[in-house]
């Protein structure tokens, strides 16, 4: 079961509208480094047009066909492209400072970034990916950004607990099956084979995760996809078996 026309009508049964979006680019200003307010002036200066995204506080939006990866104040660390959703979940923590924190499949980075800004650098991240060449992408991210305070492990998320620590947080950013919206050839791609093999792997990853966390931690799950065996049926399967609570938050996020 597979191609456009088979998650459409999927999407349809669901409730859910189709629609061809194009995703605007976004930037995170990295508030260890710079401040807001400066940095926005010194962009705007260089004619990049930037718009406050609403429901982030360091977000904007980039309103101008510019090259934001290449200035200076991108090299000095002083912001970080990130798509505006993808900034969402590290938010959802109740506190970060000093804490042990678990980043279980961290590259390439933006959100390991993210979770140090938050921190203030203190504490301390263990960043955990299986693929080499993603980690040294990983580890360029850390030292733009001038991290002290990641120690990064070339492991399978699945073998988490093997590191006998027992962490406050844990950010699981898990692999998943995408969505068109990112990925314009996404429906030629994906089949309900790959969205179910994905839902099981995040299955393995959050059940690790759980004997890793410490009393009263706290674990947010995300992915980028659409697909509810991934996201609505794995939380309701983890709290009913391994007995996890749900946190109601504030509805993030842009009205459809």
């Amino acid at each position: 079961m597979s191609g456009k026309e088979f998650f459409l009508r999927r999407y349809k049964e669901l409730g859910w509208a189709y629609e061809e979006v194009n995703l605007c680019q976004a930037i995170r200003i990295n508030t260890m480094n710079a401040r807001r307010e400066r940095l926005v002036k010194r962009l705007k200066q260089r004619g990049i047009k930037l718009e406050r995204i609403s429901y982030l506080e360091e977000g904007y939006w980039v309103r101008s066909k510019f090259s934001v990866g290449a200035t200076v104040e991108y090299l000095l660390g002083l912001y970080s492209l990130q798509e505006a959703a993808a900034q969402i979940p590290c938010t959802l923590f109740s506190g970060l400072e000093n804490k042990k924190v678990l980043d279980a499949c961290a590259a390439p980075g933006g959100k390991t970034v993210q979770l140090a800004d938050l921190m203030e650098n203190t504490g301390v991240i263990v960043a955990l990916d299986t693929r080499k060449r993603r980690l040294t992408a990983l580890a360029n991210q850390l030292e733009r950004c001038r991290v002290r305070n990641t120690v990064v492990y070339n492991m399978d998320a699945r073998n988490a607990s093997e590191l006998k620590i027992k962490f406050d947080r844990i950010l699981l950013d898990l692999p998943c099956s995408g969505n068109f919206a990112a990925d314009k050839a996404w429906f030629n791609r994906r089949t309900l084979k790959d969205v179910k093999r994905n839902a099981r792997l995040q299955r393995e990853i959050l059940t690790e995760a759980v004997k890793a966390l410490s009393e009263d931690g706290e674990i947010v799950y995300s992915t980028c996809s659409l697909e509810p065996e991934e996201d609505e049926l794995n939380i309701d399967w983890a709290v009913k078996s391994l007995k996890l609570e749900v946190e109601e938050i504030r509805c993030y996020g842009q009205e459809a």
